[in-house]
């Protein structure tokens, strides 16, 4: 699938950002560190390189992501269309409610089509099949293809690893509702006292993914740890993930990697919250 240049261009320079994120979300209270403190343990370990792990997967997968996301928002918002006209309405124009339902079917349909990309594409990104975390500070990891990291998820854990953390994956669909909402009462509030300009709209746009984003990132966190859990916690729950999360890094560690995270903020892994 062709995507363009620039694209590729803007993503790759933003992608170690990605790559420090999703490591500090799966990572251990024990082995949590600084943004810089970060950086330096992986080029240290494994170079320039390193900030880099999964950007072909993630790159095919953002593509793919685009097309199954669109294409089912396009086939669902035809749906209600042809529903208004036979209801007879005066225009065929979605109202905000079937907007957010053409979103979030959309959204589910991304989430299920695709997750074994993101699954591959974590792995990767966190180096999960290369070496233990143990043997990283020794040596350099090797780097995996995606068909090789594919296969070894395959061969190890079977093909219903490629559908780890769908659930959490799922509820990240009301994130742009949510944003939508928030935008829409602050907007509503504003109105009353002065007018709203062009910059003021985009303050409260970015306010209402501020706290869209607050409001889900734990399930980010969560998406991203199921990714990465293998054999031995395949059947450990959203719910049982959360509880032990809590209970043993507290509520902090769901927030691992968000002042990262919030530095890109047009990027998503998988669309599943519509970032």
């Amino acid at each position: 699938m062709f995507i363009p240049t620039q694209y590729c261009s803007d993503q790759t320079l933003r992608y170690p950002l990605v790559t420090l994120s999703t490591r500090a979300q799966v990572e251990s209270s024990r082995v949590s560190s600084s943004f810089l403190d970060a950086v330096r343990r992986i080029i240290a370990r494994e170079g320039v390189a390193g900030l880099y792990a999964g950007l072909d997967s993630a790159l095919f997968g953002i593509s793919v992501t685009n097309f199954v996301y669109y294409y089912w928002y396009e086939w669902t918002r035809a749906g209600f269309q042809t529903a208004a006209v036979k209801a007879g309405r005066a225009t065929k124009r979605l109202t905000t409610l079937e907007s957010m339902i053409a979103g979030a079917i959309a959204g589910s349909a991304t989430v299920i089509l695709t997750n074994p990309i993101w699954v591959v594409n974590t792995r990767m990104t966190t180096r999960k099949n290369s070496q233990a975390e143990g043997e990283l500070s020794k040596n350099k990891p090797k780097s995996s293809s995606t068909v090789g990291t594919l296969l070894a998820l395959l061969r190890e854990e079977g093909p219903q690893a490629l559908f780890a953390g769908v659930v959490p994956a799922l509820v990240l669909v009301i994130n742009p509702i949510l944003q939508y909402t928030i935008f829409e009462q602050l907007r509503n509030f504003v109105e009353g006292r002065r007018k709203i300009t062009p910059m003021i709209a985009f303050l409260l746009g970015a306010l209402g993914k501020l706290f869209a984003t607050t409001i889900t990132y734990p399930y980010i966190t969560v998406k991203s740890r199921a990714h990465v859990a293998g054999r031995d916690s395949k059947d450990e729950g959203m719910f049982d993930s959360m509880k032990k999360i809590e209970r043993e890094e507290g509520y902090t560690g769901f927030y691992k990697g968000k002042h990262t995270y919030c530095e890109f903020p047009g990027y998503s892994h998988s669309l599943a919250d519509l970032e």
